[in-house]
């Protein structure tokens, strides 16, 4: 399955960024979490969530989380479609607040192709997040 992953927001975002992420049928939430944190070449050293909600600030959310253990259970497949006017978005780091909207591509399904590992970034456009712009200069 391929799905459109849109940066909505983060502390330091600069730009849009958009990647369509190719994922096995089976995969959970928390190898989708995986495969955008290697694709934005994100630290995976913060908490993170899932929500279903009209909007990334509505709040009315569906949460699925570390504490209810939805994230190591629920397959992406099956979550959508989603209900009408409902999404799936993706937090990473409470404090920076890093949301992502994840999407069904429009790009046809198609069996998994030999040889190819999946997760893997099909494509993406746009400028891609920096998580800490401020610390890479400190490194010097």
């Amino acid at each position: 399955m391929t799905l459109k992953v849109t940066l909505v927001r983060g502390m330091y975002c600069e730009g849009d960024w958009t990647a369509n992420i190719e994922l096995e049928e089976s995969s959970t939430l928390e190898d989708l979490h995986l495969a955008v944190q290697e694709a934005v070449k994100f630290d995976d050293d913060h908490l993170y969530s899932f929500f279903v909600s009209r909007t990334d600030r509505s709040t009315g959310r569906d949460y699925f989380d570390d504490d209810n253990g939805l994230i190591f259970t629920t397959i992406v497949g099956d979550m959508f479609p989603l209900p009408k006017d409902r999404c799936l978005f993706y937090l990473f780091d409470w404090r920076y607040e890093w949301v992502f909207k994840i999407s069904p591509s429009r790009k046809r399904p198609h069996e998994p192709l030999q040889g190819v590992k999946y997760h893997r970034v099909e494509s993406e456009s746009g400028v891609k997040p920096v998580q800490y712009p401020h610390y890479e200069d400190d490194d010097e």
